[in-house]
């Protein structure tokens, strides 16, 4: 559906109210059968997603199955097998000073949701929360990103043919013109990721709403390489998980803190695995087809400029340094002798690039990341588990992997979501589900009301002395 006017979106959230609680009420069986025709769907026009995502960025059909086909797959099928169990009331204990009462809490539809998604992994962070509010049993709205418009056109085309507008509807638009007009319409929660920036002023417009809010951020996610790690082990693990999707990925490794006197043996490492993965030569990696592009020519010309600013402060490029802005190309990048003050250290790069910074020990490793907001991910390398976890408790963010990189995002049963800049709140399999749900509390009362003892007026009867007494011997007070 193409945005023209206000007055269309205001007609459609009219729509989706009036939807909203039939949907509500649909049982698990029902919400199931939703699902299974959109994995259906999914598959059988996968070759149209790939078609649209190479012509957006010129991602490789490999890797958008692996990156983005399959993880959506895989939510949808861990939410079919959950859902039942999900939707079920959990009784609570009684209390003692209620007796006569049962209490149990059920998860109930938050109703009519927004949902924004990014350029850079377009089908996954679209499909994956819809995913989520779908099992949930709410009616959505949801607006994918105008940056890659070839895969926005398909995500469009595949929920026209298997929904409703009234009950999923996607808005194909520029975020400028239509974003703040359907952030004014007063949802029931607000499910944006992108950009720590635009996520201030989405949570912002939220909040005028009172709208329930899930921001998925990003921000500068360390590597920290300790001097007792597999320097070849880890740089593989650290280019992989960099490189994937030429760097625009928000889980990335943005840049590497490494023991000071494994910084050559590192970067040595580095050069290698990047060769054995897109080249021997910078004409080979150039051509090669499973290095997709940058999304545009602007973020091109920003990341060209990251590499100029850092060779003219000090930094040495170990191997890359190329940028094509024509071609949208970078190539895998990787700087040593870099400083905080550079311009590449200044914000999350989104890109190939990857700068290593030395540490003279593991504290003053920590003490960077400390000073650092705080970020979506966080990799340590190394073998000494206490220094691990030293790490680990002495540091925040919103999710760590241990000698790996971006693996952790692939277990559906923990939760993902960031923390302070990076984010808030989370998802992924049941704390999707719980995300686009309300969790109510429902108490009975049954039988002989207790209560009758605690009207006014207070302190005039011998049964009210007595409970008194009682609790306060219970309660020790």
């Amino acid at each position: 559906m193409r945005f023209t006017d206000s007055r269309q979106i205001n007609i459609l959230f009219e729509d989706q109210g009036c939807k909203r609680w039939s949907v509500a009420v649909t049982s698990a069986k029902e919400r199931i059968a939703k699902l299974k025709k959109l994995r259906k769907a999914l598959i059988e026009k996968k070759g149209d997603f790939f078609d649209a995502i190479w012509k957006d960025f010129r991602k490789s059909e490999f890797e958008a199955w692996t990156t983005e086909l399959l993880p959506a797959i895989e939510e949808i099928d861990y939410a079919t097998r959950h859902l039942k169990k999900w939707m079920k009331d959990k009784t609570a204990k009684r209390t003692l000073i209620l007796p006569t009462t049962s209490s149990y809490s059920r998860f109930e539809p938050k109703g009519r949701v927004l949902i924004m998604s990014p350029w850079n992994y377009p089908l996954l962070l679209l499909v994956s929360p819809i995913v989520s509010a779908i099992a949930a049993g709410n009616v959505i709205i949801a607006k994918p990103s105008n940056k890659t418009p070839n895969v926005s056109a398909f995500l469009a085309s595949l929920f026209e043919s298997i929904f409703e507008k009234d009950e999923i509807a996607i808005i194909e638009a520029s975020g400028s013109s239509v974003g703040d007009v359907l952030l004014k319409l007063p949802f029931d929660h607000v499910f944006f990721t992108g950009s720590p920036k635009i996520g201030a002023h989405v949570g912002e417009m939220s909040q005028k709403v009172h709208a329930g809010l899930t921001l998925e951020l990003g921000g500068k996610s360390p590597a920290i390489v300790l001097d007792d790690a597999d320097m070849q082990d880890a740089a593989q693990k650290i280019s992989w998980g960099k490189l994937i999707n030429a760097g625009q990925t928000c889980i990335a490794p943005d840049y590497v803190l490494c023991a000071r006197h494994k910084v050559g043996e590192l970067a040595n490492e580095l050069v290698k695995s990047i060769k054995a993965m897109y080249g021997e030569t910078e004409e080979d990696r150039q051509k090669n087809v499973d290095f997709p592009r940058i999304i545009d020519k602007s973020a091109t010309e920003r990341l060209q400029n990251y590499i100029h600013d850092a060779v003219e402060k000090g930094a040495s490029v170990t191997i890359g340094g190329i940028c094509n802005i024509g071609d949208r190309y970078v190539a895998p990048t990787v700087l040593k002798d870099v400083t905080p003050q550079m311009k590449v250290m200044s914000c999350e790069i989104f890109g190939p690039v990857l700068p290593i910074l030395a540490y003279n020990s593991p504290e003053d490793a920590i003490r960077f990341v400390q000073d650092f907001p705080k970020p979506l991910a966080l990799y340590i390398f190394g073998k000494s588990q206490k220094t691990i976890q030293s790490v680990i408790a002495q540091t925040t963010a919103g999710s760590t992997c241990v000698n790996n990189c971006v693996i952790q995002i692939e277990n559906l049963s923990v939760p993902f979501g960031g923390v302070g800049n990076s984010g808030i709140g989370n998802y992924h399999g049941f704390y999707g589900f719980k995300t686009f749900s309300h969790e109510r509390n429902v108490m009975k009362q049954c039988g002989f009301d207790v209560i009758r003892f605690f009207r006014a007026p207070y302190g005039k009867t011998r049964a009210q002395t007595t409970i008194q007494k009682a609790l306060r011997f219970i309660k020790k007070m």
